[in-house]
């Protein structure tokens, strides 16, 4: 965030705009720099969506592939169970049952995350329109009672899982979505680029 300063000198005025872009270049690359030359910064961007009840269902933009398996929390990446897990226990501080992993939200998350790494965008929708719903059709989820999901990335963190979860604790829409008592099943989806930057991608479902 930027400070609201009151010139107290005539002259700062026609400094200001110096001033500005001196203050905006000392932020953001704390912040948001993810250049490639950079020594790899601490990152964390994260986005949450909000459930999608299945009243809201349209649909999909292409026909619905057949059911695919994902994989099982055994064959998850380490950095998906180290995020997986830590869900789970923020949920049984608060009293909540544990999430059961879903194959194919892991399969649903993990292309996104790869999506989002490869065509260089940070969005729930993608850059040719396709929103949660429509990812979830494609890999062959035609129903659900409420469908939701929170992404982030992050680089140069020793523990980037431990990170992400962290930092979605600490904001209440990415919190709301992972304290939701009505979610039953869940699965992280992670891809990590060349420069190190880890994608991750979280869905919840109630089928």
């Amino acid at each position: 965030m930027l400070l609201k300063t009151t010139p107290g000198q005539s002259y700062l005025p026609a400094i200001f705009p110096i001033l500005l872009v001196m203050a905006f270049i000392t932020i953001i690359p704390e912040t948001f720099a993810q250049t490639p030359n950079a020594a790899p910064a601490k990152v964390l961007v994260v986005l949450p969506s909000r459930p999608v009840p299945a009243s809201r269902l349209r649909p999909a933009s292409s026909p619905a592939t057949a059911s695919l398996h994902g994989p099982s929390l055994n064959e998850a990446t380490a950095i998906e169970k180290r995020a997986f897990e830590l869900i789970n226990e923020a949920r049984q501080s608060k009293g909540l049952s544990l999430l059961t992993w879903d194959p194919e939200l892991c399969l649903m998350a993990r292309s996104h995350s790869q999506d989002m790494m490869e065509r260089r965008f940070f969005s729930h929708e993608t850059p040719d329109g396709r929103d949660t719903t429509d990812r979830a059709h494609a890999i062959g989820i035609a129903h659900f009672q409420i469908l939701g999901e929170n992404i982030a990335y992050n680089q140069g963190f020793e523990d980037p899982g431990a990170f992400a979860v962290e930092r979605w604790l600490l904001s209440s829409s990415h919190r709301a979505n992972i304290l939701n008592p009505q979610f039953q099943a869940s699965a992280i989806g992670v891809s990590v680029a060349a420069d190190g930057t880890v994608f991750l991608t979280q869905d919840f479902i109630t089928r």
